[in-house]
């Protein structure tokens, strides 16, 4: 098993849009970053009949280009099996993982659409599957690894979705889903150097909003003029690995642009996207009970 230098990373779901730009970040920070998603060739995905660009392929290469080492693995978060064969790789070829992001799911073309739940398709409800189940599992296979770092970080990426009204119940479920994850695993990781952190996204620049946002201009004008890059992101999960005072901030869900303001990151333009606190509500604190 090759000794690596470089700390090891894996985002789920980073065929394009959020999952690309954190990787990419990562790659910056100058770490071996593999990336999962089912996408082999960029344009096979659709979204409203406009093609949505991307690959694991392109963003292995953009995290070449950023200076880290990106490894492209095709895998359907659906399937179990392909999950513990990706773990299973990385073991293999690393024998630890320092970092996991938690970041795939499903996303229905009519999540955004008006209405309630009963009048918009079933199988929006997939979510909870791709979205929140499969952060369990690739948790659960990753623990092993996690576990041999010197310092390890899993991150579930979230929203502010999980305390108001979003996109309808399931999308809510979902983010509120992973916040609880996070907060009940780290009790699980506790005097180990593993630690578990939510974070509440803002509205982010990808093409998926892009094309949403043109579907919805009166909506999501405002949102879209003071988004956040993923890039942005990835700047504040990286930052977080480094924080020596991670271990007391495991197990929270914390607003990714309040933690850029205590870590001095802004977008690459000079920009500080503001935090949706006081517009969206607060994350939830969880009891301190625990029953065993």
């Amino acid at each position: 098993m090759p000794e690596s230098t470089s700390r090891i990373a894996l985002v789920t779901g980073a065929s394009r849009g959020v999952g690309k730009g954190i990787a990419e970040a990562l790659g910056a920070a100058g770490m071996t970053v593999y990336v999962t998603g089912r996408s082999v060739e960029s344009g096979n995905a659709r979204l409203r009949g406009q093609v949505m660009h991307g690959s694991i392929h392109e963003t292995a290469a953009a995290i070449d280009a950023a200076g880290g080492k990106g490894i492209a693995v095709q895998c359907n978060h659906a399937d179990d099996e392909q999950v513990r064969a990706l773990f299973q790789r990385i073991e293999a070829e690393h024998g630890r993982l320092d970092l996991l992001v938690n970041n795939v799911a499903f996303i229905h073309e009519q999540l955004i659409d008006p209405g309630p739940f009963w009048e918009k398709p079933l199988e929006l409800v997939d979510i909870l599957d791709i979205g929140l189940r499969s952060a369990y599992v690739a948790s659960y296979y990753a623990a092993p690894l996690l576990l041999r770092a010197p310092t390890a970080l899993v991150a579930f990426t979230s929203s502010f979705g999980a305390g108001c009204y979003m996109h309808g119940p399931a999308y809510g479920a979902q983010k509120a889903g992973v916040d609880k994850l996070a907060a009940d695993m780290a009790i699980d990781f506790e005097g180990t150097g593993v630690a578990t952190l939510s974070l509440w996204l803002g509205p982010q620049l990808t093409e998926r909003t892009a094309i949403a946002g043109q579907a919805r201009a009166e909506q999501y004008e405002a949102f879209l003029a003071v988004a956040e890059t993923p890039q942005f992101n990835g700047r504040i999960i990286q930052a977080l690995l480094d924080d020596p005072e991670l271990p007391q901030l495991s197990g929270q869900t914390l607003v990714s642009a309040e933690l850029a303001l205590r870590y001095g990151i802004q977008e690459a333009d000079g920009r500080q996207p503001p935090s949706w606190r006081e517009q969206l509500g607060a994350p939830r604190v969880q009891h301190p009970a625990r029953v065993i």
